[in-house]
């Protein structure tokens, strides 16, 4: 009988042996991996995002390092099957290595994802009592390292049907420290489309609402620099602005400030330095804006605005909708908006109107539409020639015609006013000099800064007594005609001309209005 394997070739015949059980056990595993894996992926996407998920292709990739590939993934309600799929991507690609694939959870180093759409309806908000939505924590099956969503597409859908869905395109979105039951940070950049600018964002996302995905929490900061505002007919400037946002995507919290040091509107062409302070609350499903409230300042004047900007269902632009306040500012910083050149008045001014700014193609200037009144105080004209006017109508208002002019005498207005196709309705302007009170109705144009004012000035003197020799002794006839309602003289008066040269003149022809009846 021949001897038989000595200690060290039973040895190494052991070893082989071990070694072609596990090339054949990592063969058998090999193989059997997709389908692993393919089970695995479905179960843990099904169960985090409460959905049915579709997968066209799954490859797995073990050398030289993990890598899991599949394409035509769609996630689809479980609840409904009305209304576009929750997500779907193109194609997603993750790498890990070999050793992260069999522990648990998985980690995976780096996602790309390709082609990405997530369209989230929205829901009832939770009433905060008990457990809300999609809060029960589970041990993750995968964690994510980084997500990386380039070209990236958010569509948050609104409850009511009449309201257009607010569409969010990413050009560069990175995700880091994904998983189920925690909070993501992110990166993210987007082209505004109107008015143009780019807009970069970080912050916090998640953790995904499984239950309703538009209670899915979110907080950042961004900043959006050099928007062309002149894409908005009547206006230009480019703004630039800064903000943090918290909330729901449903419910976005927001607080920022805007600069643009050179607005302008068209019909002056003057250009301000504007900037603002806001906060606002923001429908993440159709970017309805409540806006509570924006205080904007330019030169020495304050504005305060609270309202609504507003989308409707087949208008692509939005409607503007609110209530401006001005407590303490300046009519020329006002006149250097509306009106072209250097303001010919300054004074004080206080005004509260709705502003009403529809959308359309139109000039800013011809479609917005104001309805308000407004106080001017100590006003003069900075031209010497109309300031002139102003004081010889003082002088003869109170029987002194041969006054020297006196360059401190100050007019006030009050009165209502409605703005509609770039023309401005005055009801009852009243207009104040020492001496004579002045009530009109009538209109001024923006384009062509034309006034049309008819009504009554009271005189504190008589009418012979406003003028010398010859005129005033035929005036003392009629005297008593004019002398009406305790004035000294109560007559038809017209202004007409321009708003850097105005003309005041009697106006005995003129139909009578409520301002001289």
């Amino acid at each position: 009988m021949g001897q038989g394997p000595t200690r060290g070739q039973k040895w190494m015949i052991s070893v082989a042996a071990m070694v072609l059980v596990l090339v054949v056990g990592f063969l058998i595993a090999t193989r059997q991996l997709p389908h692993l894996l393919h089970d695995r992926i479905v179960a843990a996407l099904e169960e985090h995002f409460e959905s049915r998920l579709e997968i066209k292709t799954l490859d797995v990739i073990l050398f030289p390092s993990a890598r899991v590939t599949a394409s035509g993934v769609v996630l689809k309600h479980k609840s409904r099957n009305d209304g576009p799929p929750l997500i779907v991507i193109d194609q997603l690609t993750a790498e890990t290595t070999l050793l992260e694939l069999f522990r648990a959870p998985t980690r995976m180093s780096r996602v790309r994802l390709q082609g990405l759409k997530i369209h989230v309806t929205a829901g009832k908000v939770h009433s905060g009592e008990g457990r809300p939505p999609g809060s029960a924590t589970k041990t993750p099956r995968f964690v994510i390292g980084e997500v990386v969503a380039d070209g990236a597409v958010l569509e948050t859908i609104p409850k009511s049907p009449d309201k257009v869905p607010l569409v969010w395109e990413l050009q560069r979105l990175t995700l880091k420290e994904a998983g189920p039951g925690k909070p993501m940070s992110f990166e993210s950049e987007l082209l505004n489309a109107k008015p143009p600018g780019r807009i970069l964002t970080h912050g916090s996302f998640g953790p995904w609402n499984k239950d309703d995905p538009s209670l899915t929490p979110l907080s950042g900061h961004y900043t959006f620099r050099d928007a062309d505002l002149s894409v908005f007919k009547g206006i230009s400037g480019r703004l630039s602005s800064e903000g943090a946002f918290s909330g729901v995507l449903q419910r976005i919290e927001v607080q920022g400030e805007t600069d643009t040091p050179d607005f302008a509107v068209r019909v002056s062409g003057n250009k301000v330095h504007l900037k603002t302070k806001y906060q606002a609350v923001v429908d993440g499903t159709d970017g309805t804006t409540y806006l509570q409230p924006v205080a904007a300042a330019f030169g020495h004047t304050s504005v305060l605005a609270r309202g609504v900007v507003l989308s409707k269902h087949g208008v692509q632009e939005k409607t503007i909708s609110l209530n401006v306040l001005v407590r303490e500012g300046r009519l020329e910083d006002l006149l250097r908006l509306a009106v072209k050149g250097k303001p010919n008045m300054t004074g004080a001014i206080g005004f509260h109107t709705g502003f009403l700014l529809p959308p359309g193609e139109r000039d800013i200037s011809e479609k917005l539409e104001l309805k308000g009144s407004f106080d001017i105080g100590k006003a003069r004209f900075v031209n010497p020639e109309s300031q002139a006017k102003i004081d010889k109508l003082s002088n003869r208002g109170r029987g002194q015609p041969h006054d020297e002019k006196d360059d401190s005498v100050v007019s006030n207005f009050r009165g209502g006013f409605s703005l509609r196709s770039g023309v401005i309705q005055f009801t009852n302007l009243a207009f104040e000099v020492p001496g004579v009170d002045v009530l009109v109705n009538g209109t001024y144009a923006l384009e062509k800064q034309e006034i049309d004012m008819h009504g009554t000035a009271r005189l504190q003197a008589r009418l012979s007594h406003t003028t010398t020799g010859f005129k005033s002794f035929f005036l003392k006839a009629v005297d008593p005609f004019f002398a009406k309602k305790g004035a000294g003289a109560l007559l038809p008066i017209k202004i007409q001309g321009t708003a850097d040269s105005p003309s005041f003149g009697l106006d005995f022809g003129h139909k009578k209005t409520s301002a001289n009846r």
